[in-house]
């Protein structure tokens, strides 16, 4: 979002503010923030939309916590597209050219994807409270069809409130003639509607994720210095207890990356909200911005580094989509080497037994070309179901 230069002494800046040094038209900056911008959302993009692709597509890996890694998923990609990539075009013409609706829309999905993200993690800081100091209750409580209904709502009533943002921002004129998309209120009615969101989706998540996974860490210690075990403890069972500490180590790094990354933005509006000319340096202005995109970009990364259910069904997915593409290839192939009649016998089997090689059904076996015939029975091998990661 950009402010001509009368806003920007009434009102703070926002994700996407354009910086009012003349920094911001040289070469340097602009060449510096397009590479940075579009490294972190293409790593972003990408590393989000596979984290949809394999909680949808792998059955095993349908549990409640993924459920809300998904919203969180899909939020940051809401974010890394409409905060990140108009601000390219900011950077390379120095105007606005999404026109009036552009306007609109964008400031509302950058508030939609961010508000939605702390949602989600606070709703599965919930989650894994319940699921590692009451796991009885949690077996009624933590389903995935409570969480869909949960992140319904959650969806539902952030969509509702984020509509605020569509009366306060309009386009306006430099005194360069250039667009620009900026606040249209004054501070007066502008501070109060920032120090609600900033206390709603930011301090008052923090401070609930600080407590909750305080409790967790009591419990956690607790049952590791029990040697003989509680029923619970049995209950659960080793490998259980596992499973849910290291998703829950992982969902904490996530917790304390978003309050770090957001950190530096956050406080930087704060301040500017008080200060009678904000503060725009361009650089500073620049490293707020990367730190918002690198933490929509580095949850997969997390999830791959730390959940080795993740890290397994991420290859699986570029294998699945590899195989893919090697099998349309065959196809191609395979009416080409059938039109030779006096070569057919040889090369045909043989296109055969390299498909049936490379065609893995959802169990991870693979499938033999239809016209072959089994040896032996297949055995498929039973996935183990775990509500964890």
């Amino acid at each position: 979002m950009s402010f001509n230069e009368s806003s920007r002494n009434e009102t703070p800046a926002n994700v996407s503010l354009s910086p009012s040094s003349s920094v911001s038209q040289s070469l340097e900056y602009k060449t510096v923030s397009v590479f940075l911008v579009l490294l972190v959302c293409g790593v972003g993009i990408v590393g989000n939309v596979m984290v949809v692709l394999v909680v949808l597509t792998t059955r095993h890996m349908r549990t409640p916590t993924n459920c809300y890694l998904v919203s969180l998923a899909v939020a940051d990609l809401t974010v890394l597209v409409a905060a990140g990539l108009p601000n390219v075009s900011d950077s390379l013409t120095g105007t606005w050219i999404f026109g009036h609706a552009g306007c609109l829309g964008i400031t509302y999905l950058q508030y939609l994807g961010i508000n939605v993200s702390s949602c989600s993690i606070t709703a599965f800081t919930v989650e894994r409270y319940i699921a590692i100091c009451h796991p009885i209750r949690a077996q009624a409580v933590c389903t995935v069809s409570r969480a869909k209904r949960i992140l319904a709502g959650l969806w539902s009533c952030t969509c509702l409130y984020c509509m605020l943002w569509l009366f306060l921002v309009d386009i306006q004129v430099s005194q360069a003639g250039l667009l620009q998309c900026g606040y249209r209120v004054k501070r007066e009615l502008y501070l109060p509607i920032y120090l609600f969101d900033f206390t709603i989706f930011y301090v008052l998540p923090l401070l609930l994720a600080i407590v909750l996974y305080a409790l967790i860490a009591r419990i956690l210690y607790l049952r590791s210095g029990d040697r003989c075990g509680d029923g619970v403890t049995m209950a659960m069972g080793r490998r259980g207890r596992r499973c849910n500490e290291g998703v829950t180590k992982m969902l904490a790094v996530v917790v304390v990356l978003f309050a770090l990354l957001w950190m530096p933005y956050r406080t930087l509006v704060l301040i500017n909200s008080f200060l009678p000319a904000p503060y725009l340096d361009a650089w500073v202005l620049l490293f707020c911005r990367t730190c918002i995109y690198a933490n929509s970009a580095i949850n997969p990364l997390i999830y791959n580094l730390m959940s080795q259910k993740f890290r397994s069904a991420f290859r699986q997915l570029y294998r699945c989509r590899r195989t893919e593409g090697l099998l349309r290839t065959l196809s191609v192939v395979q009416p080409a080497v059938s039109a030779a009649p006096e070569a057919t016998a040889k090369p045909r089997g043989q296109i055969q037994g390299t498909g049936a090689d490379l065609s893995p059904g959802e169990d991870g076996r693979t499938h033999r070309e239809v016209g072959q015939r089994e040896d032996r029975p297949s055995q498929k091998t039973p996935v183990a179901s775990s509500p964890t990661v």
